[in-house]
């Protein structure tokens, strides 16, 4: 069996990647209901007709782990299967302030998940790193006495904040005392940004949010200006090609705006973002790379310069890359 390539994936939504049999075994452990009761119902379900349509089906399923033992075991299960295509470093996405605010213990929630990518460092040998997610639905206000938790993860792997959902739910400035707060406790900025709406939310991630990274921010490609900003400033775009046709913010595969970005030198990875939902993996989407203007190289190349980790970690990635027979 041939070695895959090594990868690094920064774009995954953890409860997004929990597979519908395991998400099944949940939600029964749970005592809780889904709308579909066996895997075959679930890829019916997971057929969207839009990016709202997207939104709705996430908010339905990713309210059914509850349990710091879920949490360990959605970053478990996730890191053993992208070690399987190769990956040796994630920086995993996870949602815990929608559940904070609805009742569930801070703790239960990042124990979890931190528990659980020190379990897939001992077991697989990958990196995990953990950037809990905002969504914009939510309050600023009511978020901000949260963001201690994240920070009181630092040590553990909680590595930066991000902002996520629908991008017109509430303006970019609303969420800058957040982001700076977060930017204070040595936390990264990786706002998702561009993947629905237009350049400017691109622009406010970065003028108003400190952007580290943007999370798809594949819109940047209408404003010339723009790109050429993100590429001498390094801020690289965590691109998620089969995502972003099946929520519809792209037609094909064929007209998608990566090879577009590559071109003019914005630092693109290439990822998963929610595999389970959008029936995907990181094999299936590194197979993909001849139609969309990059190489599995240069998207590990944009990983390791995008990663928000120390620089131990950084230099064996780039070790990692050196001794691969790209």
């Amino acid at each position: 069996m041939t070695t895959p390539l090594p990868k690094i994936e920064l774009h995954v939504h953890l409860e997004g990647a929990i597979r519908p049999r395991t998400l099944l075994d949940i939600a029964a452990r749970n005592g809780l209901s889904l709308p579909f009761q066996t895997e075959a119902e679930a890829a019916s379900f997971y057929r969207f007709r839009d990016f709202d349509h997207f939104l709705e089906i996430w908010m339905v399923t990713t309210n059914i782990p509850r349990t710091a033992t879920d949490y360990r075991q959605i970053v478990h299960d996730y890191a053993g299967e992208a070690a399987g295509h190769g990956a040796v470093y994630l920086e995993a996405i996870f949602s815990p302030f929608e559940r904070i605010v609805r009742g569930i213990d801070p703790d239960e929630i990042f124990s979890g998940y931190c528990d659980g990518a020190a379990q897939a460092r001992e077991e697989y040998g990958i990196e995990v790193r953990l950037t809990p997610d905002i969504g914009r639905q939510l309050d600023p206000a009511e978020v901000e006495p949260l963001l201690g938790h994240a920070a009181k993860y630092a040590e553990r792997g909680v590595v930066g904040l991000g902002l996520g959902g629908s991008e017109t739910r509430s303006p970019t400035e609303a969420w800058a005392r957040c982001f700076a707060i977060a930017r204070d406790t040595g936390l990264g900025s990786v706002p998702h940004a561009g993947e629905a709406t237009g350049p400017e939310l691109v622009r406010e991630a970065i003028d108003l949010l400190g952007a580290d990274r943007i999370r798809h921010g594949i819109a940047a490609v209408a404003d010339p200006d723009l790109l050429v900003e993100l590429a001498e400033r390094g801020i690289g775009c965590d691109v998620c090609p089969t995502s972003n046709v099946r929520t519809g913010v792209v037609p094909s595969l064929q007209a998608h705006p990566l090879p577009r970005m590559v071109a003019a030198g914005v630092s693109c990875t290439v990822n998963t973002d929610d595999p389970a939902m959008f029936d995907t993996d990181l094999s299936r989407e590194y197979a993909q790379l001849d139609q969309l203007g990059t190489t599995a190289s240069n998207a590990f190349a944009a990983g390791v310069a995008g990663a928000l980790c120390d620089d131990a970690t950084r230099d064996r990635l780039r070790e990692i890359g050196a001794n691969a027979a790209w």
